[in-house]
Parts: C-alpha cells; sequence; structure tokens
C-alpha cells in the first residue's frame, strides 16, 4: 500500500517546563474530546513548546479557549503514513532534496507493521513541498 502525504495544519502552546504541566494540557484536551493525529514536545529556554495536529481544528481551538491558552496557528506540516519497511521515508527525503525543500523538523515511529511522520519545512517551502510530496 503506498504512503499517503497530507498538507495539515499544526498549532502550538508554550507551557512551563515543569513536571505535570504536559499531562494537564493532554488531560484538558482529552476531556474536551480533541482527538490528535500528531503531538510533539520540546523545551524551548525555560519553557516548554507543544505542537498540535487535531482531526478536527475548531474543537482544538474550542479547548485553547477554554483554558485560556495563547494558541499560535495554524501552520502548516505534512503528515505521512504506510506501512513499515526498512527506508520508509528515503523516497521522499529524496524529492524534498530534489526540490532544494530543506527539512526544519521532523519525527517518525514505527508501531504495530505501520509507521507515521510528521515533517515540518520552512513556511516559504510549503507549496514546492507539497508538489515535490504529492501532498493533497
Amino acid at each position: 500500500m503506498p504512503d499517503t502525504i497530507r498538507l495539515v495544519d499544526y498549532f502550538y502552546i508554550q507551557i512551563s517546563d515543569k513536571p505535570g504541566e504536559g499531562a494537564a494540557v493532554l488531560n484538558h484536551l482529552k476531556d474536551s474530546g480533541v482527538h490528535l493525529l500528531a503531538f510533539h514536545g520540546f523545551p524551548t529556554g525555560r519553557r516548554a513548546q507543544l505542537d498540535f495536529v487535531p482531526s478536527d481544528p475548531a474543537a482544538l481551538r474550542a479547548a485553547a479557549r477554554k483554558a485560556r491558552w495563547k494558541l499560535v496557528g495554524p501552520k502548516k506540516a505534512f503528515l505521512v503514513q504506510g506501512d513499515d519497511r526498512t527506508g520508509a521515508l528515503v523516497d521522499h527525503f529524496a524529492a524534498l532534496a530534489a526540490a532544494k525543500v530543506n527539512i526544519t523538523a521532523v519525527d517518525a515511529v514505527a508501531a504495530g507493521g505501520s509507521y507515521g511522520a510528521i515533517i515540518w519545512v520552512k513556511p516559504r517551502d510549503v507549496r514546492k513541498a507539497a508538489k515535490a510530496l504529492g501532498a493533497g
């Protein structure tokens, strides 16, 4: 089965980089019925940034309003899904390289015979990357 590549909206918030803060955020999203296609968190200075790719951006916005979070976005990224195999991302990386698109960041994971990845590129490169990846 061929990989599916979608151009998706992502949003982020910044929180205190302390134990339990991320759990509280994810619990609020769970209680609000927000389904995430992807989630990424990392430290930035003395804070932490949490990136969300929701299946329903309106639900994420409503949950953020209720929690009084400063939600930034939407911004664009690429969600890749497919059957796990050796070198699963190689062709996608090569296509971006051939189009002279630099990858800003990537996260990927394999589980249960499938894999998924989220690829970030600079905003100015989103259209070129979408064409190179055949993203719809």
